[in-house]
């Protein structure tokens, strides 16, 4: 098996001396020509005359000026909905076999097409992101070791014409038919729909496997690790998988959870970032010495980025129609933008959610900050979600202590509005302490903040919970596991009853 892995490693060598980035504003350009043309004999491109933008001097110029820029229930009301009643060439030539469901940190379920090119684009950014490992000090071995891929139950829901299920399954169930053989859980097991039930059963045909790399939502995957080292009365996870050396993280903020993710180790791994959405692949780290990811440039998704200023933003996190939109040639490094992508899925000048700033242009490497309704803003505190995440890693030193998970919302109380913060942790704190450093500490890295705290903002409270309150608010409202995310913001309503049934969770 070495010398296999030292033919794999040699012919990622020579790919990448074949092969180069390309330059990322040609790329993008080229990207929506094609985008353009496939689709403008379907209803949208009709719609908005693509075949006149495509003849334009300047078609990303023309593409912005004709096609307005759609969050999901605009792009839903108006064109979706016709996917789902069975229409084809909507928004993309012919129609599709699968719907992402979105279990991000909204209220309800999106329905998110996902078409065979889209599938055909994720196969070729895992292929990118396979090749940009050769950027990174692994040995031969590591090649032929297996990949435990934790994500959703590739056990899909059927429907008339199309399956549907969480992106994360939907692509695990279209794994081509060499990399099965690498692929662990497998699909017999991924395709256990109770989460508990699936990963007692990864617990228990853990010593039969050979991983090399895992992958996951950062709370599962340690959430499956303690339980396979806990039925296998283990040290550490390399007790058991010696070879595991690379753990490739998506969606969330990996650095909250490393602290206590390392002590599950033996000895730290190589840790790679991605960003795959219920929408597509849209990046990948691409080197060693840095955090952030490369967007993928050249592969059906065409990038565009809105300043994210209170000037952009309607009060329901949406981008306004007048809203200044830039293509990657001319956004800037170190700016909050709202990302938004056209894709081979028929997404158009889409609002994904996200927000991201660009820390190195020339590479087109982003890192994402946070979420367009993840912005705590209710009177005046102006807090992005990448504040609350740096806040928290101080309230780790300075306490000692592990912050898994937090969700704050500002709620009345007495008449008068205060942030509220719910902090999840395995270890108990002083509460009024703790909100006291907290508001100490975002006093003095956010100026609006401080401005808030002087006027409309009358105070602020915490309470530390264990972390499993919030697995178990999961567990009830959305699902363990998977792309399933905790939401660090909520609404004053959803905060009241989250409190509420933490509130009764035994612990």
């Amino acid at each position: 098996m070495a010398v296999i892995g030292e033919l794999i490693k040699r012919a990622i060598d020579v790919y990448g001396l074949l092969t180069s980035d390309p330059d990322p504003a040609t790329a993008q350009r080229e990207v929506l020509q094609q985008l353009l043309t496939k689709a403008k004999l379907t209803a949208f491109g009709k719609k908005h005359t693509f075949g006149k933008i495509l003849d334009s001097a300047d078609p990303v110029q023309a593409f912005q000026q004709e096609v307005p820029v759609h969050d999901y229930d605009t792009l839903y009301k108006n064109w979706w909905h016709y996917l789902l009643e069975g229409h084809q060439n909507v928004t993309w030539p012919g129609g599709q076999n699968y719907f992402a469901l979105s279990s991000g940190t909204t209220s309800h379920s999106k329905y998110i097409p996902v078409t065979d090119d889209m599938l055909d684009a994720i196969r070729r950014s895992g292929i990118q992101q396979v090749m940009s490992l050769k950027n990174f000090d692994l040995p031969s071995d590591f090649f032929t070791k297996q990949i435990m891929m934790l994500g959703s139950s590739v056990s899909l829901i059927e429907k008339d014409d199309h399956q549907e299920g969480e992106i994360s399954g939907i692509s695990a169930a279209n794994l081509p038919a060499w990399f099965r053989g690498f692929y662990k859980p497998g699909v017999e097991i991924a395709s256990i729909q109770d989460w508990d039930e699936r990963v007692h059963r990864i617990a228990q045909e853990a010593p039969t496997w050979d991983i090399g790399s895992l992958s996951g939502i950062p709370s599962w995957i340690e959430m499956m690790l303690k339980e396979v080292i806990a039925y296998n009365k283990l040290d550490t996870i390399h007790d058991i998988w010696p070879n595991l050396q690379v753990y490739t993280s998506g969606g969330v903020a990996f650095e909250p959870y490393r602290k206590s993710f390392e002590k599950l180790l033996a000895r730290p791994l190589t840790y790679i970032d991605t960003y795959l959405t219920s929408e597509g692949y849209l990046a990948t780290q691409k080197r060693p010495d840095t955090t952030s990811m490369a967007l993928i440039v050249d592969n059906g998704i065409f990038f565009e980025f809105v300043p994210f200023t209170e000037e952009n933003m309607d009060e329901e996190g949406r981008v306004k129609p007048a809203a200044k939109v830039l293509s990657l040639q001319d956004a800037e490094e170190n700016v909050d933008y709202v990302l938004l992508i056209s894709t081979v899925s028929g997404a158009w000048r889409y609002m994904i959610g996200d927000t991201v700033m660009l820390t190195d242009k020339t590479r087109a490497e982003i890192k994402i900050t946070g979420r367009t309704k993840h912005f705590l803003n209710v009177v005046g505190e102006q807090l992005p979600v990448h504040q609350m995440n740096k806040a928290m890693e101080t309230m780790q030193r300075q306490f000692d202590m592990e912050i898994k998970e937090f969700v704050v919302a500002a709620i009345r109380k007495n008449g008068e509005y205060i942030n509220k913060w719910v902090i999840g942790s395995d270890k108990a704190v002083n509460n009024e302490q703790f909100a006291a450093a907290l508001d100490a500490e975002l006093c003095e890295n956010n100026k609006n903040y401080k401005v808030a705290r002087t006027k409309s903002l009358q105070g602020v409270e915490a309470a530390v919970i264990p972390v499993e309150k919030f697995y178990r608010w999961s567990e009830e409202y959305k699902k363990l596991g998977g792309q399933t995310k905790i939401p660090r913001v909520m609404k004053e309503e959803d905060f009241l009853e989250f409190e509420g049934f933490v509130a009764t969770v035994a612990g």
